[in-house]
């Protein structure tokens, strides 16, 4: 692994830990010519299935793309980055277990409710209300009944 900093090739393992759920690993490394320290994150590479957008475009799925919009609905919401993580690693959970080789993106819009609903009411009805794209008030008034009941 090259150095970020000095991108000297030699750099040495300080230090290994494996993530609470075992999905990835965390290795502090030291530089053997500037001595500076850093993180790497190794996880399985895994191939994920292609999301079909409702114009029929076919792109690649991108974690920091779902990360970005879960964050988007989770703003100044008192939602941890561990539970937002772990909301994001049962969503790419789903997509593995359907064993398809395209998903459309309206199923992962549906997968992103659903785990923001457990985290979240505020940030549920935020995102719901851009994906499903109200509109008009009428619409918003029974997501919202829907998630008092």
């Amino acid at each position: 692994m090259k150095c970020p900093f000095c991108a000297h090739a030699d750099t040495q393992v300080v230090e290994t830990r494996m993530s609470e759920e075992g999905d990835f690993v965390r290795r502090r490394r030291q530089c053997g010519a500037c001595d500076k320290r850093f993180t790497t994150y190794e996880r399985p590479d895994v191939s994920f299935p292609a999301i079909v957008k409702k114009d029929g475009r076919r792109i690649e799925y991108e974690r920091d793309k779902l990360r970005a919009s879960m964050n988007l609905a989770l703003r100044k919401r008192p939602v941890s980055t561990e539970q937002t993580d772990a909301a994001i690693e049962r969503i790419e959970e789903k997509l593995l277990s359907l064993g398809q080789r395209e998903v459309p993106s309206t199923r992962i819009g549906e997968l992103v409710m659903r785990e923001l609903k457990k985290l979240d009411k505020v940030a549920y009805v935020r995102f719901a209300s851009v994906y499903r794209s109200f509109e008009d008030i009428d619409d918003f008034k029974n997501l919202v009944d829907e998630v008092r009941r």
